[in-house]
């Protein structure tokens, strides 16, 4: 009798197991797998413009315009964070995300022919939107999909994928640059672009109640801008990617000033690193909670800000740069999954929106700022690299401080 039962039991755990394992597999539909590739091809495309710019714009005549390069871009990025928030919440994920995709096809296509430094400058505050309605809708979109438990894993997965097309694009870019100029890697990063939005096509809308679209969406009010939940990774954001800003902009000087010639290899050794971590650091914060994670990455970034700072040769900035990409790739989908955990569920993509509007403020003043004080003066890297570190820093203190008694979140509270 006890043997009968003994192979009951057994056959339950086994079929427990075997459901576990299928919940586990299904998590990771195809619908997923099309948001992956559709991100990969999306980050890609805006990327592999980024270590020519600089250049570019020097030979239009701008050279003291380098700040604004980044800058610019992220300053409508920040500027559509709470449309593409509302119309994430109301239109749909998928529209939102298409909108982001044909904006940056339609800028990487329009390049060849903004030939004035006033055209270049304009063309990139209009290639801001890209990442202001594209990152939007994918994570809000993930966090429709994916419970709450896996979440920093999904995060760390798309985050992946991302980071592929991250580290592939500055080099792709600068093959095509070197090979065949910048004309026709202008056109490549607009046909990656074409292809993310035409993948997107396949997905599935996860928005049950879409409103169809109209003026009256685009009226934000006082709700519409912040998320008061999400405020904690709001802050931490900002205060992490002002190095973000900083690295974007003067790593191609930083590069050619050690005798880097290809400047896009830098932003290959970073993104390839933040590669590595990133499905590492998602799944530590599913583990042992996201700001646990969060205080590591804030010291990894004082310390790689300061490399970078004191680099006086290609093996150290390679090395500074390489450790900011570790860093950056487990805080990222950290920050996101944190977001997600804390946001009123009717009301994703406003709360993921809150986060990224923090995100591109940073990013834009760290590279304007950069930009002001490195005044093409190599002298002065070390200023503006420690100002990143100093940041990092303060993240770090805030993080230790920091309590949220109103964190709907299981997961969130356990710090």
């Amino acid at each position: 009798m006890a043997d009968n039962e003994g192979q009951v039991h057994e056959r339950l755990d086994s079929v427990q197991q075997s459901n576990l394992q299928l919940k586990r597999t299904r998590i990771y539909n195809m619908q997923f797998w099309l948001l992956c590739a559709s991100s990969l091809l999306f980050f890609a495309s805006f990327n592999m413009l980024i270590p020519d710019l600089p250049g570019y714009l020097t030979s239009l005549g701008g050279p003291e315009y380098k700040g604004l390069i980044i800058s610019l871009f992220t300053i409508t990025a920040m500027v559509s964070r709470p449309f593409s928030g509302k119309l994430a919440d109301t239109v749909g994920r998928v529209p939102v995300m298409m909108v982001g995709s044909l904006v940056c096809f339609v800028c990487s296509l329009l390049y060849p022919l903004f030939t004035s430094v006033m055209g270049f400058l304009l063309l990139r505050l209009i290639h801001g939107f890209s990442t202001g309605f594209k990152p939007t809708g994918q994570a809000a979109y993930l966090s429709d999909i994916i419970p709450a438990e896996r979440r920093g894993e999904a995060m760390g997965l798309l985050g992946t994928a991302s980071s592929i097309g991250m580290a592939g694009g500055p080099a792709v870019g600068g093959l095509l640059t070197n090979q065949f100029g910048l004309n026709v890697m202008f056109y490549c990063s607009s046909a990656f672009a074409l292809l993310s939005a035409i993948i997107l096509v396949g997905i599935k809308e996860t928005v049950k109640e879409k409103q169809p679209f109209s003026g009256k969406l685009l009226t934000v009010d006082r709700r519409d801008l912040f998320e008061p939940r999400v405020l904690g990774p709001s802050v931490v954001m900002l205060l992490l990617v002002y190095s973000y800003g900083s690295v974007f902009t003067l790593i191609p000087d930083f590069g050619e000033h050690v005798g880097i010639r290809n400047k896009g290899l830098l932003f290959t050794y970073m993104t390839i690193a933040s590669l590595m971590v990133r499905l590492i650091g998602g799944k530590a914060s599913d583990t042992w909670g996201r700001k646990p994670v969060l205080r590591v990455c804030s010291v990894f970034i004082l310390i790689a800000m300061l490399v970078i700072a004191f680099a006086d040769s290609r093996l150290q900035l390679t090395l500074g740069v390489s450790l900011y990409g570790l860093a950056q790739g487990a805080s990222s989908p950290t920050l996101l999954a944190w977001a997600t955990d804390l946001s009123d569920p009717k009301s994703k993509g406003r709360g993921v929106a809150s986060v990224y509007i923090f995100m591109e403020f940073g990013i834009g003043f760290g590279a304007f700022a950069s930009g002001l004080i490195y005044a093409n003066d190599p002298s002065r890297f070390v200023l503006s690299f420690a100002i990143g570190a100093a940041l990092a820093a303060l993240a770090l203190v805030y993080l230790l401080v920091y309590k949220n008694h109103s964190d709907p979140s299981r997961i969130s509270n356990e710090f």
